[in-house]
C-alpha cells in the first residue's frame, strides 16, 4: 500500500483562502490600508491619543456595565412573562412594549434633560452623596442604555423561558427538588443557551448604540472623533479610525460569544 506524501496530503483550510475572490480582498484591503498610511493625515494623532483612549475606556466600560446590568434585569422581565401571576407579567410586558416602541435617543433625553433637571430643585438631594453622581451625565447615559437592553432583551429571554420543555420541570418536581432549584439548575441555564445567539448580536447594536451618549456631553470615542471633525476640519480620517476601532471591538464581542456558545453545551450535558 502507497503511502501518502506530506506534499500529496489535502491542506482544506489552505486551499480555501488561496481561492479568488479571497485572494482579491485581501490585496483590496492591503491597497485601501497603504491608502490611508500614505495619502491621508495622521499628524493630529498624537494629540488627541490620550483624549481618544479615555474615550475608548468610557465606551467599553459602558457597554459591559449596560450589558451586565440589563441582562440581569432581563431575566426576571422575561421569567415574569413567560411563568409569573398577572400582576407581574402586565408591568413586565409593558415595560418591554415601551422600551422597544421608544427611540433610544428620546429616552435618553427623558432621562438626561428631564428627570435630570427635577434633581437641583430639591435641596436634599444636592445636600446628598448622591448629587456630584446625580450633576454628570454618566449615570443617565448608563441608565438609559440599561433600560433599553433589559427591553429588549426581557422580550427574548420570556421566548426563551416559554421554549424550555416543560417535561424536564415537571420531572424535577417529581423528584422532590426545589422550585429554586429548578430554575436555578434547569430552566435559567437551558433559557440561556437557547437566548445566547440574539444576545450576542443584541450586545453589537448595543455597541452601535453607545454613541449616543455624545448627545449628552459624554465623551466616549465617537465625540473624540467629532472633537477632532471640528477643531482641525478632518473629516475621513477620525471616521475611518472610528469604525477601524468599531469593527475590532465587535470581532472581539462575537469571539468571546462563539467561545461561550461552545462550551456551555458541555456543561449542559
Amino acid at each position: 500500500m502507497a503511502v501518502m506524501s506530506d506534499a500529496a496530503v489535502p491542506r482544506p483550510r489552505l486551499q480555501a483562502w488561496l481561492k479568488p475572490h479571497r485572494i482579491g480582498l485581501i490585496v483590496l484591503a492591503l491597497a485601501i490600508v497603504l491608502a490611508a498610511v500614505f495619502l491621508m493625515r495622521w499628524d493630529w494623532l498624537p494629540k488627541y491619543l490620550p483624549l481618544a483612549l479615555q474615550g475608548l475606556w468610557r465606551t467599553i466600560w459602558l457597554l459591559v456595565l449596560s450589558v451586565a446590568f440589563g441582562l440581569a434585569l432581563a431575566i426576571p422581565l422575561g421569567f415574569a412573562q413567560a411563568a409569573g401571576p398577572v400582576w407581574l407579567a402586565v408591568p413586565a410586558r409593558a415595560f418591554c412594549t415601551v422600551i422597544r416602541g421608544t427611540p433610544l435617543l428620546l429616552q435618553l433625553w427623558l432621562l438626561y434633560y428631564g428627570l435630570g433637571s427635577l434633581f437641583p430643585q430639591f435641596p436634599w438631594i444636592r445636600e446628598s452623596f448622591l448629587w456630584p453622581y446625580l450633576r454628570q451625565a454618566w449615570p443617565y447615559g448608563l441608565l438609559s442604555l440599561t433600560l433599553s437592553y433589559a427591553g429588549y432583551e426581557g422580550e427574548v429571554m420570556r421566548g426563551a423561558f416559554a421554549g424550555v420543555a416543560r417535561g424536564q420541570l415537571e420531572a424535577a418536581r417529581a423528584y422532590g427538588m426545589p422550585r429554586f432549584t429548578a430554575f436555578r439548575r434547569i430552566w435559567l441555564p437551558q433559557a440561556l443557551h437557547r437566548a445566547l445567539p440574539t444576545l450576542a448580536g443584541e450586545t453589537v447594536l448595543q455597541l452601535k448604540a453607545t454613541p449616543l451618549v455624545a448627545t449628552i456631553t459624554m465623551v466616549d470615542i465617537y465625540a473624540v472623533a467629532s472633537r477632532v471633525r471640528q477643531d482641525l476640519f478632518v473629516t475621513y480620517e477620525p471616521l475611518l479610525l472610528l469604525a477601524l476601532v468599531y469593527m475590532i471591538i465587535t470581532g472581539i464581542l462575537i469571539y468571546l460569544f462563539r467561545m461561550l456558545e461552545a462550551r456551555i453545551p458541555q456543561r449542559l450535558g
